[in-house]
C-alpha cells in the first residue's frame, strides 16, 4: 500500500521548510516566539521567561501508550517532552520538568541531536506519529531538528501538543508541517488565568491560537487504523469549583469551532506542585463536577471525543513509561 507523506517532506524539497527555520530563528534573537514576547537573545545563550535558551531540554522520549486511541494506536505515540515551559500553572501535573529549570540542564540538546530523537521514534519504536508535548518554547530548534531530519528518512505525523498559548505568527510557520493539533484549553476567564498561571490574557490568545489550528488542519481524520493523520482534538481538564471555566469552553467550541471537533475530556486533575497552598484547588474534582461536563457535552450535542477514566488518575502522577489507554470514547 502506498503510504502518502506529510506536508513537510515537499516544504523541505521545495526549500520552504528551511526558509521557514531561518525566520523563526532570527526571532530567537529578541525572542516573540510565544505570547509572552520577552525579548531575550536566545541565540547568545540568554534565557527568555520561559526558561529556556537557545539549547532544547528534552526531559523524556517514549512510546506513549496512554494518549488517546487515535493517537496511542497499537505501537504507541512517539513523545518528545520538552523541558520548561511558557506558563505557571500551580498545579502543574508535571512541574518537576516544566517549572524546575535547574533540572533541565543536564536535559539541553542540540536541533541536531532533537533530530536524532525523532528518529529514534520512528525507527526504534516504531509509533504511529511524533508528538511533541509542551513544544511552543521551541518551535524554531523543532523545526531545525524536522528540516535536519527529514533529508535521513522522516516521514511521521507530527502532533503538536499544546498548552494553547501560543503566537500566531509562530503557529503560521507550522502550516503543513504540523498533522495533528492537540490544545488544551485550560481556562474562559482570564482573572483565573493569570492567578492559576501567569497568563492574563490566556483566553483571547488561546481561542485564537486555536481558530488557526483548525483552519490549518480541520476536522479530525484517521486512517484505516482507526490512527490520526490530520486534524484538531481539543483537550480539558476539569478543575474544581469551576475554575477551568468548562461550559463557557465547550460552548465556545460548539459554536465557533464545529460540534464536530473532538473533544478530550480530563479527570486526572490532583494537587500536585503548588496547588496544595490554594484550599479551593487542594482537592481532586467530585464525581458530579466530571458528570455536569460530560452532560454539557450531551446538551450542546458534541459527540466525537474520549472520556478519561476518572481511576486512571495515578497514570498521569507521572510515569511516562507505563502502559495502558486510561480514555474511553465519549
Amino acid at each position: 500500500m502506498l503510504v502518502e507523506l506529510p506536508p513537510y517532506v515537499a516544504l523541505f524539497e521545495s526549500g520552504e521548510l528551511e526558509r521557514r527555520v531561518e525566520r523563526l530563528e532570527a526571532r530567537l534573537e529578541s525572542c516573540d516566539i510565544c505570547p509572552r514576547r520577552c525579548g531575550a537573545n536566545r541565540l547568545s545563550h540568554e534565557i527568555g521567561s520561559c526558561n529556556a535558551g537557545k539549547l532544547v531540554a528534552v526531559a523524556s522520549v517514549c512510546a506513549h501508550h496512554g494518549e488517546e486511541p487515535a493517537l496511542s494506536g497499537s505501537r504507541g505515540s512517539g513523545t518528545i517532552f520538552f523541558g520548561n515551559c511558557n506558563l505557571r500553572c500551580v498545579f502543574c501535573q508535571n512541574a518537576q520538568i516544566s517549572q524546575d529549570p535547574e533540572r533541565q540542564r543536564p536535559n539541553q540538546v542540540t536541533p541536531s541531536r532533537l533530530a536524532n530523537r525523532m528518529l529514534y521514534v520512528q525507527n526504534e519504536l516504531n509509533c504511529h506519529n511524533i508528538n511533541l508535548v509542551s513544544p511552543s518554547h521551541y518551535v524554531p530548534q523543532i523545526m531545525r531538528a524536522i528540516c535536519e531530519a527529514v533529508p535521513r528518512g522522516l516521514t511521521l505525523p507530527i502532533v503538536y501538543n499544546t498548552n494553547a498559548y501560543d503566537e500566531l505568527e509562530t503557529l503560521a510557520e507550522l502550516e503543513d508541517v504540523v498533522s495533528v493539533y492537540l490544545p488544551d484549553l485550560k481556562y474562559a476567564d482570564n482573572t483565573v488565568a493569570a492567578r492559576l498561571s501567569e497568563a492574563p490574557h490566556y483566553v483571547q490568545t488561546a481561542r485564537a491560537a486555536i481558530r488557526e489550528m483548525y483552519r490549518q488542519v480541520g476536522e479530525l481524520e484517521l486512517d484505516d487504523d482507526d490512527i490520526a493523520v490530520r486534524g484538531l482534538i481539543i483537550r480539558h481538564l476539569i478543575l474544581p469549583d469551576e475554575l477551568a471555566g468548562s461550559e463557557a469552553s465547550m460552548k465556545w467550541i460548539a459554536s465557533e469551532l464545529s460540534t464536530s471537533v473532538p473533544v478530550s475530556i480530563m479527570a486526572q486533575y490532583t494537587p500536585r506542585h503548588r496547588a496544595m497552598e490554594m484550599p479551593i484547588l487542594a482537592r481532586s474534582i467530585t464525581a458530579a463536577e466530571y458528570r455536569r461536563v460530560v452532560n454539557l457535552l450531551d446538551v450542546l450535542g458534541m459527540e466525537n471525543g474520549w472520556l478519561q477514566d476518572d481511576s486512571a488518575r495515578d497514570f498521569y502522577l507521572p510515569d511516562f513509561s507505563r502502559e495502558g489507554h486510561p480514555f474511553e470514547r465519549s
